[in-house]
């Protein structure tokens, strides 16, 4: 089983907005000026506890190496990263008619996890499987967690 999760507005939030996990250290904050949601950590922690694998899936075109290396001083290692480079190249390719800025099926993606309302939107028309994570929701890793459970459950049943 596989859960992306968008960066921005899902795990890169606004610290006036939002609880932020710790920031790393100097000089480190510098460079990264992202910052995680807090609960960030510890949901993939538990999702991976789960062998569930864990992509970030965006539409920035931030490169795969800044990603890693943002997260590694947070301990955690995706199995995948899909920016919008590489959603272009395996998705959007030469075609003419533009496809939407994601499109989890693509990669067989279970559950991608957003904020906006048009990836919404784009999975029930395109018929993948999207959580919403919007605003400040103290309780947003318990929804991502509980509903990447029940999708394991569905999935372990079926084999």
């Amino acid at each position: 089983m596989i859960i992306s999760f968008d960066l921005d507005g899902v795990l890169f939030v606004d610290p006036v907005k939002f609880e932020i996990e710790p920031v790393p250290n100097f000089p480190f904050r510098l460079y990264y000026p992202e910052r995680l949601r807090k609960g960030t950590v510890d949901l993939i922690h538990r999702l991976k506890e789960q062998d569930i694998r864990v992509w970030v899936y965006t539409s920035s075109y931030r490169r795969e190496s800044y990603i890693r290396g943002l997260f590694w001083h947070y301990g955690v290692r995706f199995d995948r990263i899909i920016n919008a480079a590489q959603h272009d190249r395996d998705v959007q390719r030469d075609k003419k008619e533009r496809l939407p800025l994601k499109m989890p099926n693509f990669y067989r993606i279970t559950m991608h996890i957003d904020d906006e309302d048009s990836v919404v939107q784009n999975g029930k028309d395109y018929g993948f499987h999207v959580l919403q994570v919007k605003g400040p929701d103290p309780l947003w890793t318990e929804k991502v967690f509980e509903e990447a459970c029940r999708l394991l459950d569905i999935e372990r049943n079926r084999r």
